[in-house]
Parts: C-alpha cells; sequence; structure tokens
C-alpha cells in the first residue's frame, strides 16, 4: 500500500499530455477503458481524469483500483456512468478487459528498484493494442512531474514537465524520476548525461529569459534536437514546460 497523498490537480500534468499527445488512442480505441492504478487516500486523481479524458471520448470509463480496501469503500460514493472503484493491484482487476491506458502516478517509486521491471511487464502484458501504461512521479502540488511511457513492448519515451518559475536547473528536476531512473542520475548513465545537457542548454539560453522563461525553454528543446537529442514531440508542447525524449537516450545502462 502506497502512503496515499492526494492533492486536487496534482497529476493535471500528465494528464494535459494523455489528452493531447496520446488522444489518439483513446478515439481509435475499440473499448474506451482507463485505469488510474493506486490513486490513494482520496480518489481525487481518478475523478479529475475522468473529467478531463471525457472531453477527448464522451462515453470513456476510468476504473480506479486501489489495493487498500477502506479506500475503495471511501470512493465507493464517487461512482457514476464511466467511472468506478475496485480494489487489486498490477494485476488490473477489470474481468479480462484490456484497458487503453493505464496511469500509475507515484506508486513505483515507494517499490524497490528491482522490482519495477515485473510490475511494468505485467501491466504491459494487459494493455490493449495501441495501449499505452505511464509510470510516473511527481511532487505533492504537481509542479515537477516525470513519466515513463510503455506500450506492449516496452517503454517507449520519457517526459519531463515543470512548471515555469518553479526551477534554477531543469536537472533539479532528478529527485522526481521515476523508479526506473531515479538511482541511475550518476555520471556514466544516460538520464544524467541528458540531465546535464538539458541544464547547459537552458544556461546557453540565457539571453532568451528578458522575454520569459517560456521563450528560454523553447530554446534549449531546439538547441537539444539540433544537437541530435530524440525528442519526440515540439514546440506545441515545449511551451507548456514540457519535453519528451526517446526512451534509448535515458535507458538505464
Amino acid at each position: 500500500m502506497t502512503r496515499g497523498t492526494t492533492n486536487p490537480n496534482r497529476l493535471r500534468r500528465v494528464d494535459r499530455w494523455l489528452a493531447g499527445p496520446a488522444r489518439w488512442r483513446l478515439r481509435q480505441a475499440a473499448d474506451p477503458l482507463i485505469v488510474d492504478l493506486g490513486y490513494g487516500a482520496a480518489p481525487t486523481t481518478a475523478v479529475e481524469l475522468h473529467g478531463r479524458l471525457g472531453r477527448v471520448r464522451s462515453d470513456v470509463e476510468v476504473v480506479g483500483i486501489e489495493i487498500d480496501p477502506a479506500r475503495v469503500r471511501a470512493a465507493k460514493p464517487l461512482e457514476r456512468s464511466g467511472l468506478s472503484f475496485r480494489q487489486g493491484g498490477f494485476e488490473l482487476p477489470v474481468d479480462g478487459r484490456r484497458p487503453v491506458m493505464v496511469r500509475a502516478f507515484n506508486v513505483l517509486r515507494q517499490y524497490a528498484e528491482e522490482d519495477y521491471a515485473q510490475h511494468w511487464e505485467m501491466v504491459c502484458s494487459r494493455l490493449a493494442p495501441d495501449g499505452i501504461f505511464i509510470d510516473g512521479t511527481c511532487d505533492e502540488i504537481g509542479r515537477r512531474a516525470t513519466w515513463v511511457e510503455l506500450d506492449a513492448k516496452g517503454p517507449v519515451s520519457l517526459s519531463i514537465s515543470l512548471r515555469f518559475g518553479d526551477f534554477d536547473r531543469p536537472s533539479d528536476v532528478a529527485e522526481r524520476l521515476p523508479k526506473a531512473l531515479i538511482h541511475r542520475n550518476v555520471p556514466g548513465e544516460r538520464v544524467h548525461a541528458f540531465l546535464q545537457a538539458m541544464d547547459r542548454a537552458w544556461e546557453e539560453a540565457a539571453p532568451m529569459a528578458s522575454y520569459g522563461n517560456r521563450q528560454r525553454w523553447i530554446a534549449m528543446c531546439a538547441a537539444l534536437k539540433a544537437g541530435g537529442a530524440p525528442l519526440l514531440t515540439g514546440p506545441a508542447r515545449w511551451r507548456l514546460g514540457e519535453i519528451t525524449v526517446a526512451w534509448d537516450a535515458v535507458r538505464p545502462g
């Protein structure tokens, strides 16, 4: 069982990504089932996810899953059409259905480093065709967030999303890296090299700060891409304080 700390709007950054670059998956899904895995002591994040992705597809169905039966009982009064809560874990007790999206935030970071891979494999084996599993971490109020996108074949990308004005250097997000990477931010590892490259590009973009941190961030991302970083999104996402890079660029060595 996780600590369960939950705050309203905490997962807005990843929800915005699910409703943005990943929305085509939900729109094309034969079964618009989404799982909020390990939603915590309060069902706030599941309720918010249902509302946000309901604007992408009106018949979306969100199932909040928690291992603690008391948390499930507490959430039951909030059930409505398209939103329900069940007890369970990584096995995803959804009656054999295959979700198009599974979101687990601030869950695996509380497990041992040697455990995350088996949970990745279990969840990914239960995804729908073109389904994704999002394993992420953020701070208590959602100003710093990172997440790994996985499909049936394994990890695809790492996304970093920061609130402008809430960091000095991009690498400040290191303490919020997912379990697969948080202990790998050391010299010789790819994720360390990528965060250092972000810091250098951020410093070199300092002249753009007179136009605001958003323009400085966009310049940083553009410099990284020009330098060969395999970024998977463009300026429309960069302007949100977000950057997504192919997993090969950050995967553990």
